[in-house]
C-alpha cells in the first residue's frame, strides 16, 4: 500500500514501523508535525517536553529502560540538547535512540542557517540525510538498526523542503519489538572522567567502523550518465541537481553524511571529467572531498547562504536558464503580521506609548518588531528576552531600569525564561518582565504546553501556574492584565515601570484562533463620526484600512476585539447592532 505523505508524515511512519515505543520533543517549525503524527499511533508513547534538552533527556532514559526512542527538533533545539546529545555519543544506547533535527536552510522561520551537520561531526554521532518521503521513513528505520549494531545515538536530518513536501510513501507493518533488559554498567553508563575516557576511544574506532559501513551502503549511490559533468550531493540538493541536468551528469548521492566515505567519493570522481559538490549552507562535503585529495568545486561557484532551487543549479552549472511559468499578475508582497484579534497587539501599543526598550523573544509576539507597533529592539533566541534584560539593566542601572521591559510568550517562558527570571530575582535587577499568555504554543500551531493543563492528546493534564511560580522564584509583584482592555494594560505597564524591585505582568488572552474561542461579531465605522484622523491604524490591524479618508473594517477579517475601538477619539467605530 502507497500514501502520499510529507516527509515529517514519513518519519513517524517510519517511528511506528521500526518498533519505536517513546516519543518526546519540543514543537519547532519545520519539525513539528513529526511528534504530531507520530501520536497518532497508539503504540507510540509521545509527549511534549518544556524543552528539546528535556526532551532528549526523556528519550535517553527510555534508550536506558531497553525501548526504541526518539525526539525531534529544529535546528536551533539542537543547541539547547546539546549538552545530553555530545554525551551520549560516549555512553551509547541500549534501546536504539535516533534524534530528528529538521535545519532551514533560507530561514523560513528561524532565527539562522545553522547546519546541523557540523553538530554530528563535533559529537562524533552518524547522521543520515533523506531526498524524499519514502527515504525518511526507510532512513528513520535504518538509523535504529545503525543505533543498536553501532551503539550510537543516530541524528536523521531534514530540512524544510523535505520535511514540508509530499510523495508517495510505501507502507509496511509495525516491527513489535521487546524491551531489551537493562543491565547495571557503570563503565558504560555513568560519564565519570575516569570512565569517560576509555569511551572516547571507542567513538574514533566507532567512527572508523562506520566510516567502512559507508563505503558499501546502498544509501550512498553512484548514477553514472554523462561522464563530463560529476555531482557529489545528498538531501533536498540531490533533487534539485537531478531536476537541473537530469542525464547530463552523474551522481554520487550521499545518505549518509556523516561519517563521509572515502574510497566511494574516490572512486566516483575517476569515473568522470569534472566534480561539483551541491550542498547547502556549508561546505561539509566539499571540505572532505579536498582533505582526501579530490579535486571538487564546490562553494566558489554555489553560494554558502540560502536555500538552492532547481534554476539556481542549473545556472551556475551551465550558465543556462531552466523555462520557468511566466506569472500574469504581479503578487504585492506580503509581510506576515499579526493576526486579527491577536492579544499581543494591545500589549505592544502599551509598550509603544510607554516608550520603552524591548528585550524581544522567539514567538508570534516577535512580528511585533514590525510597523506600525516596532516595539521589540533585540531578539536572540528562546528565553534570552528575560536572561538579556537582566544584563541590560545592571550595567545601566537607573538609565533602563524604568525604561525597559522583556517581553517572552507562556511556552517560550517553560522553555527557557524561568531560569533567566531567578537570575533576575536572586541578582536583584529592577526588571519588568511580561509573559505574554495566550494559552497555547502558537507559532508552531497550537501544540499545548505545560501551562494549558492539556497534554499532546488534548487530556487533561497538570497545568503550570505562571503566578504561583513567578512568586515560587522571589518575584514579589505579579499581575494579570487583558491586552484587549488597553487602560487597564497600560496601567500595568506604567505602574510596574514605576515600581522599585523586579517585576512580572502576565498579559493573558486565549490565541484568536484557538478553536474554542467565541468572538464578537465584527465592528464597523461610522463614517458620519469618522474624521479619518488614523488613530485606529497604530495597531496595525490587518482588518482596518482607509478608503476615501475614511476608516474601513473588514468584516471578514475582524474578530470585535474591541483594541480599535479604545483609539477612536470619535467613538466612530462601533457594532454593527449599536450602529443600527
Amino acid at each position: 500500500m502507497k500514501q502520499l505523505m510529507l516527509g515529517n508524515e514519513a518519519v513517524a511512519r517510519g517511528l511506528y514501523e521500526a518498533g519505536v515505543r517513546f516519543v518526546s520533543s519540543y514543537p519547532g517549525t519545520p519539525s513539528t508535525e513529526i511528534t504530531e503524527n507520530a501520536a497518532k499511533y497508539q503504540e507510540l508513547s509521545c509527549e511534549w517536553a518544556p524543552n528539546e534538552k528535556v526532551a532528549a533527556e526523556a528519550a535517553i532514559g527510555a534508550s536506558f529502560a531497553g525501548a526504541r526512542s526518539f525526539c525531534a527538533m529544529k535546528h536551533v533545539g539542537l543547541n539547547v540538547a546539546a549538552d545530553p546529545f555530545y554525551t551520549m555519543s560516549y555512553i551509547g544506547v541500549n534501546g536504539g535512540m535516533v534524534l530528528g533535527v529538521a535545519d532551514d536552510p533560507g530561514m523560513h522561520s528561524s532565527q539562522n542557517e545553522q547546519d546541523s551537520r557540523r553538530h554530528a561531526i563535533g559529537a562524533k554521532v552518524p547522521m543520515l540525510e533523506p531526498a524524499d518521503s519514502q527515504e525518511c521513513k526507510d532512513f528513520t528505520k535504518l538509523a535504529y538498526a545503525l543505533s543498536e549494531e553501532f551503539d550510537t545515538p543516530v541524528v536523521l536530518r531534514l530540512t524544510t523542503r523535505i520535511a514540508h513536501s509530499r510523495s508517495l510513501v510505501e507502507l509496511q507493518d509495525r516491527d513489535e519489538r521487546d524491551l531489551k533488559p537493562y543491565e547495571k554498567n557503570p563503565a558504560k553508563n555513568v560519564m565519570l572522567p575516569a570512565f569517560a575516557r576509555p569511551k572516547h576511544v571507542k567513538v574514533e574506532e566507532r567512527t572508523q567502523r562506520l566510516t567502512q559501513w559507508a563505503e558499501t551502503a546502498e544509501i550512498n549511490r553512484m548514477e553514472i550518465n554523462d561522464p563530463s559533468i560529476g555531482i557529489i550531493t545528498s538531501g533536498n540538493s540531490y533533487q534539485y541537481a537531478k531536476e537541473a541536468m537530469g542525464g547530463g551528469a552523474s551522481y554520487l548521492k550521499l545518505g549518509m553524511v556523516n561519517p563521509l566515505p572515502v574510497e566511494l567519493i574516490k572512486t566516483f570522481a575517476e569515473k568522470v571529467e569534472k566534480v561539483y559538490v551541491i550542498e547547502e549552507l556549508d561546505d561539509v562535503i566539499e571540505s572532505h572531498c579536498k582533505k582526501i585529495g579530490v579535486d571538487v568545486v564546490g562553494k566558489e561557484l554555489f553560494p554558502l547562504c540560502g536555500e538552492f532551487n532547481q534554476s539556481l543549479v542549473r545556472r551556475l552549472l551551465t550558465g543556462e536558464e531552466l523555462p520557468a511559468q511566466a506569472l500574469e499578475a504581479e503578487i504585492p508582497v506580503r509581510p506576515p503580521v499579526m493576526c486579527c484579534g491577536c492579544p499581543h497587539r494591545g500589549l505592544f501599543y502599551a509598550l509603544k506609548r510607554a516608550k520603552v526598550y524591548v528585550s524581544g523573544d522567539i514567538g508570534c509576539y516577535t512580528l511585533g518588531a514590525s510597523a506600525p507597533l516596532g516595539m521589540m529592539d533585540t531578539c536572540v533566541c528562546m528565553g534570552a528576552s528575560v536572561s538579556s534584560l537582566h544584563g541590560y539593566n545592571k550595567v545601566l542601572g537607573e538609565k533602563s531600569e524604568k525604561k525597559s521591559v522583556a517581553v517572552i510568550g507562556d511556552s517560550t517562558f517553560i522553555h527557557s525564561g524561568i531560569t533567566g527570571l531567578i537570575d533576575i530575582a536572586y541578582n536583584n535587577s529592577n526588571s519588568v518582565v511580561v509573559v505574554l499568555d495566550n494559552s497555547i504554543t502558537g507559532m508552531t500551531g497550537h501544540q499545548e504546553n505545560p501551562t494549558t493543563g492539556k497534554n499532546i492528546y488534548g487530556d487533561p493534564a497538570s497545568a503550570v501556574s505562571l503566578e504561583a511560580l513567578c512568586k515560587a522564584v522571589g518575584i514579589d509583584r505579579v499581575r494579570v492584565c487583558d491586552p484587549y482592555d488597553l487602560k487597564e494594560t497600560q496601567k500595568a505597564v506604567n505602574e510596574e515601570l514605576a515600581a522599585d524591585g523586579p517585576s512580572v505582568i502576565i498579559s493573558r488572552r486565549p490565541c484568536a484562533l484557538l478553536k474554542t474561542v467565541k468572538h464578537n461579531p465584527p465592528l464597523t465605522v461610522d463614517n458620519d463620526k469618522c474624521i479619518g484622523c488614523k488613530a485606529c491604524m497604530a495597531i496595525g490591524c490587518p482588518a482596518i484600512s482607509q478608503r476615501d479618508g475614511k476608516a474601513v473594517i473588514d468584516r471578514t477579517q475582524c474578530v470585535g476585539c474591541g483594541v480599535c475601538e479604545g483609539l477612536c477619539p470619535k467613538q466612530a467605530i462601533v457594532s454593527k447592532e449599536a450602529k443600527a
